[in-house]
């Protein structure tokens, strides 16, 4: 009763005209609703945090996410505890993955505070399915800015991945390549320079894909040097 009462409430936002704004972003997927946007979303989850409980906002949050609404799965993203997530749970999410912005949402406000993460970013890294591979080094950026704990050496560990991978031409992976770059080298002084010595590696490769994502790295890293 309570998923069909925040469904109804969130089709009370429905612009037609939205639809057609996002669409141009590369904001797309079945059942767009066009509103609400982020904001509101997230004052929207910060309401139900209060009034469920862990056990309970898990369970809406499937819910919703079952529903296959766009705003619906971002407000899912936004509402689970990600103590709860599971295994089973990330890989039906990332394989119901059809728009950027839920990929990125939901990786970087709930699958990266979870423990399995460093368990699927190699292996979705691997996958032939554009935003899955995308959630891999979406996750890696999610990581370099929100969990304080990790250490360089578990950074570094990431790079062959991200040279590896470099070379996919597809644009919603290749920008999450570069991304998981820049927030890597963006993270302390350490890592920016071993984030530069592996973009100048990367920018030797064979490939337009490898040379963007390093030349569009380099010049952010190298503009700003760190002092920590």
């Amino acid at each position: 009763m309570e998923t069909k009462k925040i469904i109804a409430e969130l089709k009370k936002y429905k612009n037609v005209k939205n639809i057609a704004g996002m669409a141009r972003f590369g904001i797309t997927g079945k059942n767009v609703l066009g509103g609400p946007n982020i904001p509101t979303l997230r004052k929207m989850a910060k309401v139900f945090k209060k009034d469920f409980l862990a056990k309970d906002r898990h369970k809406v949050a499937q819910e919703l996410w079952e529903s296959e609404i766009h705003e619906a799965r971002l407000l899912a993203g936004f509402l689970d505890d990600p103590k709860l997530v599971t295994s089973k749970q990330m890989e039906e999410w990332v394989g119901g993955f059809d728009s950027w912005d839920v990929c990125d949402m939901v990786c970087n406000n709930l699958f990266d505070r979870t423990e399995i993460v460093f368990a699927k970013i190699p292996k979705w890294a691997k996958d032939k399915r554009e935003y899955v591979k995308r959630s891999a080094f979406t996750l890696m950026a999610g990581l370099a800015v929100h969990n304080k704990a990790m250490a360089d050496k578990d950074f570094v560990a990431f790079f062959p991945i991200i040279k590896r991978e470099a070379i996919d031409e597809r644009n919603y992976v290749r920008k999450a390549v570069n991304w998981a770059l820049r927030q890597i080298g963006k993270r302390n002084k350490n890592l920016q320079k071993e984030a530069i010595k592996l973009g100048e590696e990367i920018a030797k490769m064979d490939s337009r894909s490898a040379r963007w994502v390093a030349g569009d790295a380099l010049r952010e890293l190298k503009v700003k040097r760190l002092k920590a």
